[in-house]
């Protein structure tokens, strides 16, 4: 393809002499707007992931607000637990309570019975060892009939009325310990049901440390989804740079291209260089490729060389490398330092050697850069040749 628009603009066919050797031509090397589709496609694929990760964010959100909400209930049970808890533990004080005031009234029962049944004991041996007071006694002693039934009725209302005193007394204190043994049974149940509410309180406490695990992963996991959207809406971005950028280059290209077509090529042989020419190309292949390999060099020579050769560029090596926007070294002023010292090594100057003396391993390419996303050509180290 190279050598044809060479035969249509000079009319003759490329020298076969020693000093020009082409490079076999990259046929696959897409064209600026294949890139430029390239570059769509890939902006494309990337707007696509972003939209995957925004329905990730929105997944994950709403799977954390779920989980605040679910945590909002396990604390608002957290609550209505400690007041049952608290509930629990204040009737059991009152329990405790009323058993210890059951006890006091229990030994009181006690007290009382055993009283009355010393009281009995104390009048029945009375009445039956002391003779002046004895119930037989006062039987004989009678003076009549209805006055000894009447010593009788006394007698047996008195032993009525013990005994009556006696049993009441000891039914008083069996209902007080009945009483002490249903409390003692009431904070039984409720010693269990504080158990119980304890361990549900201990069971929830674990869902609610969980939860709040939960969420905070969910919270690290939304983190990363945000930087990764951020990272796509920044990679977008730079595509949309590119796209931008290799518009603008192909509309370049296109007017070099259409320029170029109507412009003749120079022959190697018709090229002239002038004395400092070598030492001004050694530098800027220093500063271009100098940390490249060998053929890296030689390409960043070869299309200073082309461009010479070419009418659309200036005729001579500083016109080409001074020319303005076209070489970064030349803006920044590493070349200016570079050319001071003379920091080109042997190996620069041989790749400039063979350059001026007409080789070539990237064909006719006019142009090189670092690589860029969707822009391919003739790949030499780390430069693209187009």
């Amino acid at each position: 393809m190279v050598i044809a628009l060479i035969l249509f603009v000079t009319g003759t066919a490329p020298r076969n002499d020693s000093k020009w050797v082409y490079a076999e031509p990259q046929d696959t090397t897409p064209t600026t707007q294949e890139k430029i589709d390239q570059t769509k496609e890939e902006k494309s694929n990337l707007e696509d992931l972003l939209d995957g990760t925004k329905g990730n964010l929105d997944s994950l959100k709403n799977s954390q607000q779920a989980l605040k909400q679910e945590l909002d209930n396990l604390n608002a049970q957290m609550e209505e637990i400690a007041a049952r808890l608290s509930e629990y533990e204040e009737q059991i004080r009152e329990v405790e309570q009323q058993i210890q005031d059951t006890q006091a009234a229990l030994e009181e029962a006690q007290a009382a019975e055993e009283e009355q049944y010393n009281s009995m004991v104390i009048r029945v041996r009375d009445m039956y060892e002391r003779n002046d007071t004895s119930y037989v006694n006062a039987i004989i002693s009678a003076g009549s009939w209805s006055e000894m039934l009447n010593v009788a009725d006394y007698f047996e209302k008195i032993a009525t009325y013990d005994r009556r005193a006696f049993d009441k007394l000891k039914e008083t204190r069996q209902l007080v310990e009945d009483h002490e043994t249903r409390l003692r049974s009431d904070r039984a149940k409720l010693e269990n049901l504080k158990v119980a509410t304890e361990a549900e309180k201990d069971k929830v406490e674990d869902l609610i440390s969980k939860t709040a695990n939960y969420i905070s992963q969910f919270g690290d996991q939304i983190s990363e989804e945000e930087k990764r959207a951020l990272a796509y809406e920044a990679a977008i971005k730079e595509k949309e740079k590119d796209i931008e950028y290799l518009n603008k280059k192909l509309a370049e290209e296109q007017a070099l291209s259409r320029t170029a077509a109507q412009s003749s090529w120079r022959d190697i042989s018709d090229l002239s260089f002038t004395e400092g020419d070598r030492y001004l190309l050694a530098n800027l292949i220093y500063c271009e490729a100098g940390g490249e390999p060998y053929e890296g060099q030689i390409a960043v020579g070869a299309v200073v060389i082309n461009r010479m050769r070419s009418a659309v560029f200036p005729d001579s090596i500083e016109g080409v490398i001074y020319q303005n926007k076209q070489f970064s070294p030349v803006a920044s002023g590493r070349l200016a330092l570079a050319l001071a010292s003379d920091k080109a090594t042997e190996r620069c100057y041989q790749a400039a050697d063979a350059a001026m003396s007409g080789t070539t391993n990237v064909g006719d390419c006019l142009f090189f850069r670092t690589p860029i996303p969707g822009l391919t050509g003739i790949s030499i180290g780390g430069h693209i040749f187009y």
